[in-house]
């Protein structure tokens, strides 16, 4: 009895106008004594059904006649010496989609068996191929290597394309990401024997990221009108102390005021505010709003605090409008009286 199995992925997914890799390796027993003794090998691939013989086959594919049937164009890119069947199916339409099976005719030796998962020695069905067809790409997978980031930490951020096509694999692009991002891009091959094509971004964390949407953008090139681009994206969730902290007066006039404490940091939920009076040790309030008075004439600062840390805000002066206005008037009637007293002794002067 011979001995042979071949290993190829169970499914591969492919985009009309454009081609498809099928990724194949073979084993056989003695393969080499029968090769020696062959007056020909080569390949066939049966669309369909998985019986050569049978009226009801469907030979898309004959690499000792380059016989090509139901497609424009197939090529065999493995070398059968090197136990390799890799084969790939081009200007892919809609009706491709099916199962395929994989035959190896050694002539000489009248052998050639249909590599399927119907044979008698095994039921694996990674010894056949079902090529699903999409009109559309599939959206790029995007992953982070955590949920969350602190500050400054480093952040590593994939995204990968399916690139059923080696020879026209897709292109990758990233929007809004940081000034500081290094990227690299790179055709990889997965377990499967199939490739894809991985984007790695790295960047530090900085609290300008939290909540920003990147977005990773793959485009297939391919002989078709149909939309050829398709994005995911992801929003990063960075943790950092309070920053920006700053008070702001409400109303900007009138006796009675609020002085609000703002601040951004993550997370915020768990934020404590303290409020101080410049020149006194202890706090006045531990909220995010305090109401005053003008007269409570002072300097006022507050402090944010999360988890991660804390940062004061720059001192607020108030001051009392009443008196104020009342020292302008002050100021007023003296500047007038001086000019009266001016005129009326450069008059006296003018009449001597």
């Amino acid at each position: 009895d011979y001995i042979y199995s071949a290993v190829m992925p169970q499914t591969v997914t492919a985009l009309t106008g454009s081609c498809v890799q099928i990724p194949c390796t073979f084993n056989i027993s003695n393969f080499e004594d029968k090769r020696e003794m062959a007056e020909s090998i080569y390949v066939i691939w049966l669309k369909n059904q998985s019986h050569y013989d049978s009226t009801e086959s469907f030979i898309a594919f004959n690499s000792s006649e380059n016989i090509i049937r139901g497609f424009s164009d197939i090529k065999m890119t493995g070398d059968l010496n090197e136990w390799n069947c890799t084969t790939v199916f081009y200007n892919i339409t809609m009706n491709h989609s099916d199962r395929y099976y994989f035959r190896l005719e050694i002539v000489a030796d009248v052998f050639g068996p249909t590599f399927n998962p119907n044979t008698a020695n095994s039921s694996d069905s990674s010894k056949t191929v079902k090529i699903i067809v999409r009109d559309s790409p599939q959206p790029p997978e995007l992953k982070l290597n955590k949920p969350q980031y602190v500050e400054e930490s480093t952040i590593n951020l994939s995204c990968s394309a399916e690139a059923p096509c080696p020879t026209q694999p897709p292109e990758i692009s990233w929007s809004n990401i940081p000034e500081s991002a290094s990227i690299t891009t790179q055709l990889q091959e997965k377990p499967d024997k199939t490739q894809s094509l991985f984007s790695y971004m790295t960047f530090k964390a900085s609290y300008k990221d939290h909540r920003k949407k990147i977005t990773c953008t793959a485009t297939y090139p391919r002989n078709t009108p149909n939309d050829s681009t398709v994005e995911g994206n992801v929003t990063l969730q960075v943790l950092f102390p309070p920053k920006e902290t700053h008070i702001i007066i409400t109303p900007s006039v009138g006796t009675n005021v609020t002085l609000t404490c703002k601040t951004k940091a993550s997370p915020s939920n768990d934020l404590n505010y303290t409020w101080y009076k410049r020149g006194e040790e202890k706090p006045i309030a531990w909220r995010k709003k305090i109401n005053l008075n003008r007269t409570q004439t002072a300097s006022y600062y507050c402090t944010a605090q999360n988890k991660h840390g804390k940062q004061s805000s720059e001192d607020v002066q108030l001051t009392d409008d009443s008196q104020s206005g009342f020292s302008h008037l002050v100021i007023h009637g003296c500047t007038g009286g001086l000019f009266a007293f001016v005129l009326l002794s450069a008059c006296f002067f003018y009449c001597m």
